[in-house]
């Protein structure tokens, strides 16, 4: 009989509660990154995932937390925290913190600051003009006022080539992180982004992703089911406006 692994989200609380239940083996591993990251796309400041009743029968299975823990470090950023494993030896490799049970991650993480902003958009014209608004609000709003010109930039560039290219709905996402700033936008093509350096100055076009290059601390992409999301990291020493 194949092994499998259910999960079920309860957005009640402060922060999203994944509760996992099943056999954590080679093949539960991919739905189970699939399910997390597909929560992890819409920027939550944390999560807290429940493995109580989850069994790990493959111990190099735990390794696939370690690796969404290190594909997500730099976006989004999002604090997590595991719960309720009965042996938290065999958690360990996860690199997550270990707490008994849900209430005890949650007294942990505190309480959730207004530090981050979304807005669904289409990809029609205007859409990348009201990024920038709601980028230049959020900005203001946190007393960042320095990163608007930068983050503008790259959500023009990132919002664009949907609207352009791959045309479906998508979701901007805003965060801050100190003295930082993240940008991301989701879409609903599996198409990942190509970047070549530096363009000929008679080239037609391609030059999209070399400004978000130039004016970003970093950036990257997160591949999803049916889709991903591309984003930049900027602070205030990042390239000029």
């Amino acid at each position: 009989m194949p092994s499998e692994v259910r999960h079920r989200v309860e957005h009640g609380q402060a922060y999203p509660l994944v509760r996992l239940a099943g056999v954590l083996d080679g093949a539960t591993t991919g739905p189970v990154r699939s399910a997390l990251l597909d929560l992890l796309a819409a920027q939550p400041e944390a999560m807290v995932v429940d493995v109580g009743d989850l069994r790990v029968v493959e111990p190099g299975a735990v390794g696939v937390l370690r690796q969404l823990l290190d594909e997500t470090r730099e976006w989004p950023a999002t604090r997590l925290a595991l719960c309720g494993p009965a042996d938290t030896t065999a958690w360990e490799p996860s690199g997550w913190p270990l707490w008994p049970d849900p209430a005890g991650a949650f007294a942990a993480l505190g309480t959730p600051g207004p530090l981050r902003v979304g807005i669904e958009l289409e990809p029609v014209v205007g859409a990348a003009r009201l990024a920038r608004e709601v980028i230049t609000e959020a900005c203001g709003r946190w007393d960042r006022p320095e990163l608007i010109g930068n983050a503008c930039i790259v959500a023009t560039e990132l919002v664009n080539n949907v609207v352009a290219h791959v045309r479906t709905p998508m979701s901007l996402l805003l965060a801050l992180h100190g003295d930082a700033v993240s940008v991301a936008v989701r879409d609903f093509s599996p198409a990942l982004p190509r970047f070549g350096g530096p363009v000929p100055p008679t080239a037609y076009g391609g030059r999209g992703l070399l400004l978000v290059d130039a004016v970003a601390v970093r950036w990257g992409h997160l591949s999803l089911d049916g889709g991903k999301v591309v984003w930049a990291r900027l602070d205030s020493g990042s390239g000029p406006a």
